[in-house]
């Protein structure tokens, strides 16, 4: 009996390449406009997990190591948030929804005993914890800019009744960007009934009994929740406030 998963050798590396090709090829029939950024993330994702794959090795002994390797972590969030939202390089206020969502939870984990202060411990739940964030910022940014700039009207409605300019902002923006939860209520709902979601199958993997994977992934579901609307909310009063925008969504302009 395996320990993994997948059988790594000459037929996985086919299938990543055939799978690589068929999203692509969708993409491009269905007019997506991703073809190429499908072909682009494969190619990044596969060189980035090998570095990363090599480097966590040398790091997880030291924590000023780790402790580098998460402020790294945060900053490639902070850039991809950035960009995602802003479509430029003003994006550097997402950083604030995702360091202040995520890092937090990972100090008090570690003050409180609950995570061993240890990197290879360290590691992977705080990249867990600041993926999600900037999923969350990503998403709440894009959809509240998209409504300012689409109910622009309603804004200055707001606006030519008396509301200040973050209180006009907020009332149009804060539904829509709230929808950036969807996705982890969903995977919380659901869990154990339609996915049952990485945490939970690694720590079957790594040898633990179905009580203690199930404990971890709830752990680790009800904490992605926590640091989501966190950030989905610092978010929403980054735009309301005209820190994150674009050129044609400053409120009151």
């Amino acid at each position: 009996m395996t320990s993994t998963m997948l059988v790594i050798g000459p037929r996985l590396a086919v299938a990543l390449v055939v799978l690589t090709a068929l999203a692509a090829a969708v993409a491009t029939a269905g007019r997506l406009g991703h073809g190429r950024q499908i072909v682009t993330a494969a190619v990044r994702a596969t060189l980035q997990l090998a570095a990363v794959s090599v480097a966590i090795a040398a790091i997880v002994g030291s924590m000023w190591a780790t402790a580098g390797f998460v402020l790294l972590m945060c900053a490639v969030a902070t850039v991809t948030a950035g960009r995602r939202i802003t479509g430029g390089r003003r994006g550097w206020w997402a950083g604030t929804p995702i360091v202040t969502g995520s890092l937090p939870l990972v100090a008090a984990l570690l003050l409180t005993g609950l995570l061993p202060l240890r990197g290879i411990a360290v590691i992977p739940v705080a990249g867990i914890l600041i993926g999600g964030a900037m999923t969350a910022t990503s998403l709440a940014g894009r959809r509240a800019l998209d409504d300012l700039t689409g109910r622009r009207g309603e804004v200055e409605a707001a606006l030519a009744l008396g509301l200040p300019p973050r209180d006009a902002a907020l009332l149009v923006c804060r539904p829509a960007a709230g929808q950036a939860l969807i996705p982890a209520l969903d995977q919380t709902r659901t869990v154990g009934l339609v996915t049952l979601p990485g945490a939970f199958v690694g720590v079957l993997l790594g040898g633990a009994d179905p009580l203690t994977a199930g404990v971890t992934q709830l752990f680790v579901l009800i904490g992605l929740l926590a640091v989501e609307v966190v950030a989905v909310v610092l978010t929403v009063e980054l735009i309301a406030r005209g820190r994150l925008r674009r050129g044609d969504t400053a409120v009151g302009r």
